[in-house]
């Protein structure tokens, strides 16, 4: 006998489980079908999230989540070969909610919240692939996964970046390499005493720390490190055009990143554990498809719900948010009935009336601001060596600071370029 579900919801991530979480703990029979092996296996990112989005939603369990370590440092780095120009933030710990963000392990992580998920009575199916809709004339009825059915009152794709049910359903195109960044990133196990020495932590405490300039070798992007428990998540992100273009690869990006003076010192000792790499939707606004048609809702990474701005790249917290409110979208289109697109719209609005819209409009400049080549050539050079020579005392007599930065700007950037990407870097980030 065919079995029918409330909703679907494909792809076991952040906002798959957010969504199933909030449905099936208001008693709804939903479906969550996962391609990998099992929650968490295929996804990927840097490891850290966010806001209290997720407090908010599992607070009673919030105890038990299994969270990595609360961030209560983040430095900004501008690296040049052989030198390192940092800037840090550095906050009194909080964890009830924890809004200076928390890093996690996704395989870890997402296992555990899918249990609970299942444990508020949804069904989790993994190993198992939607690869098309069901239709009955205009409206989407539920999903196929090879000669397998599996039909459901609405259908909420959360399935990636790639997002097959999105382009099926005609809510989006193919992606383009300028709208996405390739992600690489490696897990290196060290024991927690040795990373709290070389980070200066203690106990539960961590830190997030982003690279710009030579460690991506001009190309836009960064680099970055997390601290876990017992190992660090050390990855780049560049712009896939740029590698395309310039017969780059990431990998060795993050090999050379690896072995820099500033990176090789903090990883010393360390043992490869797990290698991941994820493309990023990275054009915000500018590339997010339609959100919602006749019985079907885009989530997550599949809308492009991520803002990268060069100093902050999240979406953890914008996949949840999205989850949550395609959730209340299908309880609201329960009520009354109607999974139409007009029913479904509601969920834009809810969008729209949270950070997840708004942040994506504030900085929609951002995507073309930051491919700006001399965010990752020329401004950390100079940031380096204005700084050098700042530092120095070579027995001479000393200059201000402002005539040591224009000897150093002479034949590498002119002032008004730099008042342009200024005036452009206000409007954008």
């Amino acid at each position: 006998m065919e079995q029918k579900f409330d909703a679907i919801v494909v792809g076991a991530g952040l906002a798959g489980l957010a969504c199933a979480y909030k449905l099936a703990n208001s008693g709804l029979n939903v479906l969550v079908m996962e391609r990998g092996k099992f929650a968490g296996a295929k996804n990927t990112w840097g490891g850290a999230f966010y806001g209290p989005v997720l407090y908010d939603l599992i607070s009673p369990l919030w105890k038990e989540m299994p969270i990595e370590r609360y961030l209560v440092r983040h430095v900004l780095s501008f690296v040049s070969e052989g030198q390192c120009f940092s800037v840090s933030s550095e906050s009194e710990p909080s964890n009830s909610p924890p809004h200076n963000g928390f890093s996690l392990l996704r395989s870890r992580f997402d296992k555990w919240f899918a249990q609970k998920v299942s444990q508020a009575g949804a069904i989790i199916a993994c190993g198992i692939e939607a690869s098309d809709l069901i239709w009955d004339g205009p409206d989407i009825r539920g999903v196929k996964s090879g000669n397998e059915t599996f039909h459901a009152d609405v259908v909420v794709a959360c399935d990636g970046v790639h997002s097959i049910l999105a382009r099926k359903a005609g809510l989006r195109g193919e992606l383009k390499p300028i709208e996405v960044k390739l992600g690489v990133k490696e897990i290196i196990s060290l024991p927690s005493e040795t990373i709290e020495q070389r980070f200066n932590l203690s106990g539960d405490e961590g830190i997030s720390m982003q690279f710009v300039g030579s460690c991506t070798k001009g190309l836009p992007g960064g680099a970055f490190i997390y601290t876990n428990k017992q190992s660090l998540s050390v990855g780049i992100v560049v712009q896939l055009n740029a590698l395309v273009e310039n017969k780059s690869s990431a990998n060795d990006l993050l090999e050379d990143f690896k072995q820099s003076w500033p990176v090789k010192k903090l990883i010393r000792g360390g043992e490869l554990k797990e290698y991941s790499a994820h493309l990023i939707p990275v054009s915000g606004i500018n590339m997010m498809p339609h959100l919602c048609t006749n019985g079907l809702l885009v989530a997550g990474d599949a809308a492009a719900l991520v803002v990268g701005t060069g100093l902050i790249l999240e979406g953890g917290n914008f996949a949840a948010a999205s989850g949550i409110a395609a959730a209340q979208t299908v309880l609201k289109c329960k009520e009354k009935g109607d999974f139409s697109v007009k029913s479904l719209s509601y969920y834009q609005k809810l969008l729209e009336d949270s950070f997840v819209l708004q942040d994506l409009k504030t900085f929609k400049k951002a995507p073309h601001f930051l491919e700006n080549q001399r965010i990752y050539n020329e401004y950390p050079d100079l940031l380096c060596s204005l700084m050098q020579k700042v530092l120095t005392n070579d027995g001479q007599p000393r200059t201000t600071t402002w005539r040591l930065a224009r000897e150093q700007m002479k034949g590498k950037v002119s002032l008004p370029q730099v008042a342009k990407d200024i005036v452009q870097a206000m409007s954008s980030i």
